[in-house]
Formats: C-alpha cells, sequence, structure tokens
C-alpha cells in the first residue's frame, strides 16, 4: 500500500533544497557572533538567508527576527500587548489575546481597532482568508506564505509570524517580521543577537534551510504549482459532496488557501475519519496539529456558530505539489466507501 501524505498544513515535506542548504551549512564551524575568518563566514551565511528571506516574503525594509518557530514569533509579538482576537486564530495566538472579536458563519473577522488586533491572514484548519486592515498590530502569515500571493510590505500590519515548515522548509525555525522602526522588546536575554530582541546563537542550519525553501516555495508560487493544486482541491471537493451529499464543506466559495478542505461528514466523528483513513493509507488530519496529538471538537468551527457535534465531525485535507488527480480520486473513492459503511452500522 502506498500511503498518500494529505496534511501539508501541519507540515510540508522537506524540500530538497532546503536539504542541501542545510547540509552545506554544516561544514561551517564559526559562531556568527564571533569576529575571526570563521565567523564571518558564518555571519555571511546568516544575513544573505535573512534577505532571501525578506526578498520571498516581500519585506524588503522590515525586519527578520529569527525564531523557534512561529509560536514563539507570536509570543514576541503578542505578549503583553493586552491585543485582542477572534476565536479562530491559532492557539499560540490565542494565548495572549483576548477572544472578543466577531467572527461570522462563514469565519470571517470584524475589527473594529486594527492597532490593539491579532488576526490571521488564513485559518490553517478551513483554509479561509481575511481582509486585513491597515494598521493591524499582528498577522499569522504562517499557512498563507508561500501558498498564495502576498507581501508583507503592503498587507499594512506591525508584524508577522511564519514558519518555515510549513513551506518544506525544517521545523524548529521561524521568524517574527517586524514593521522597521517599530520596538519589540528581546524575552530571552543574553547576547543581544538578533538586533537585541531574540538572545541566543543563531539556528544557522535551520536559518539556511528556511531561506532555501523560502526561494524554492517563491518560485513554484510564480510558476502556477499552487493554482494547480487549488484545481486538484476543487475536484476532491466536488467528489465527496457528489458522493456523500449531506456532508458540509466549510469555506466553499470563499478566498481560501488552493489546498486546503475543510469537511463535516454528519455523524461520523472526526477522529474515527482520521483513523479509518490512517489505516487506508492516508494522512489528514481533524484540525489544528499543534495541540500535543490531541483529537476534539474544532475551536475554530464552533467560534463559527456550528455546534459540538458537528464541529467534532470534521477533518481537514491539505495538499501540496506532487499530489496528483488519481491520488486525489483514490482518497476520495475510499472516504465515500468508509463513510457509507459508517452511516450504515449507525443506521
Amino acid at each position: 500500500m502506498t500511503r498518500l501524505f494529505l496534511d501539508w498544513n501541519a507540515t510540508a515535506p522537506l524540500r530538497p533544497e532546503a536539504k542541501a542548504a542545510m547540509v552545506a551549512a554544516m561544514e561551517l564551524v564559526g559562531n556568527p557572533s564571533s569576529v575571526h575568518a570563521e565567523g564571518r563566514a558564518a555571519k555571511s551565511l546568516l544575513e544573505k538567508s535573512r534577505a532571501k528571506i525578506a526578498a520571498a516574503l516581500g519585506a524588503d525594509g522590515a525586519d527578520i527576527i529569527f525564531t523557534s518557530g512561529a509560536t514563539e514569533a507570536a509570543s514576541l509579538a503578542c505578549a503583553g500587548r493586552g491585543l485582542v482576537c477572534a476565536g479562530i486564530e491559532h492557539d499560540a495566538v490565542a494565548a495572549w489575546c483576548q477572544a472578543t472579536l466577531p467572527v461570522d458563519g462563514q469565519g470571517r473577522v470584524t475589527v473594529s481597532d486594527p492597532a490593539r488586533t491579532a488576526l490571521q491572514l488564513a485559518n490553517s484548519e478551513t483554509g479561509v482568508m481575511q481582509d486585513l486592515p491597515q494598521g493591524l498590530a499582528v498577522s499569522d502569515l504562517t499557512q498563507a506564505f508561500g501558498k498564495v500571493p502576498m507581501a508583507f510590505n503592503w498587507l499594512g500590519c506591525d508584524m508577522g509570524l511564519v514558519s518555515a515548515h510549513k513551506l518544506g522548509g525544517p521545523k524548529g525555525i521561524g521568524a517574527l517580521v517586524v514593521r522597521r522602526g517599530l520596538d519589540v522588546p528581546s524575552q530571552l536575554k543574553g547576547g543581544g543577537q538578533e538586533m537585541g530582541r531574540r538572545a541566543g546563537t543563531e539556528n544557522l542550519i535551520g536559518i539556511a534551510g528556511f531561506a532555501a525553501a523560502a526561494e524554492a516555495a517563491a518560485r513554484d508560487l510564480a510558476a502556477g504549482v499552487w493554482d494547480e493544486v487549488a484545481e486538484l482541491r476543487n475536484i476532491l471537493e466536488s467528489e465527496l459532496s457528489a458522493g456523500a451529499n449531506e456532508t458540509i464543506s466549510v469555506g466553499n466559495g470563499l478566498p481560501r488557501l488552493p489546498n486546503t478542505l475543510c469537511l463535516i461528514a454528519p455523524g461520523w466523528k472526526g477522529e474515527t475519519q482520521v483513523m479509518a483513513m490512517d489505516l487506508a493509507g492516508f494522512a489528514v488530519s481533524a484540525g489544528s496539529a499543534c495541540s500535543s496529538g490531541k483529537v476534539r471538537a474544532s475551536r475554530v468551527l464552533t467560534a463559527m456558530g456550528f455546534n459540538e457535534a458537528l464541529a467534532g465531525q470534521a477533518i481537514r485535507v491539505s495538499l501540496g505539489p506532487g499530489v496528483t488527480k488519481d491520488d486525489v480520486l483514490r482518497f476520495a473513492d475510499t472516504w465515500t466507501a468508509a463513510y457509507a459503511k459508517a452511516r450504515a452500522r449507525a443506521a
């Protein structure tokens, strides 16, 4: 049985360009903070990588502060600022904000005070995208970066969160993108690395892989690779709906990430769906992967107005480059047959 990975929003497979860049970075012995030749070589790679990521993000003129991932970037951006958000934000952001903003049944958020608001560009579970207001304090760009055309400089937000492993880079490296001139107090005190905003020797190997992945992702986006992925997502959505017309496709018809399908199958628990598909050779999820392996009713869907039962009967299928039409049709056939059996048992 050939397994098919359909959980790209949890993590994307490591790109060969990123792996090669990381292997090359392993050969550098110097610390980027050292002034000798070895240190200067490491520093050169660090800054070249920073520039590559900034270019891919459309963030020339902004500051790229390297972190251990988007979760740490969220902490650095949001802690102690008294921000508000909606109930659909990722846990890493919601942990620092008051979830008081209204969200409608389509997952769209109304913002009244952008300067005090954290608002994601795209939701990891539904794929639904937001219209970001100018002057927004913080935006989680993690899922959108590399999948949809965007540029930090024209988004109009003060800070953005990104993570390498969502676009084919290594896990454990991310960044906070900061509008130049904005004060960001350091949470990690020490040697003053990252412009005094995040102490600790930089993860040069991870950063090199991040930069290579960001460059490759930008090339894919420009070449229309994600348009092809969107076509496959739409085929899958149609096939699943045709096979079981009582299903609910969340976000259908709205601006969404090109690869994301959130499907509610009434009467069939999301956890059971995930296990059934796993046994059949398909990797999908029942929501965000950042909950220590827990499977529970989607907080995002309940915030959108779905009841607990329906929110607990959703799965997320997220595609990526390399997935084929035959793959999605094979998944659709397998899932539809399994759902029919589940309904027959419940009858």
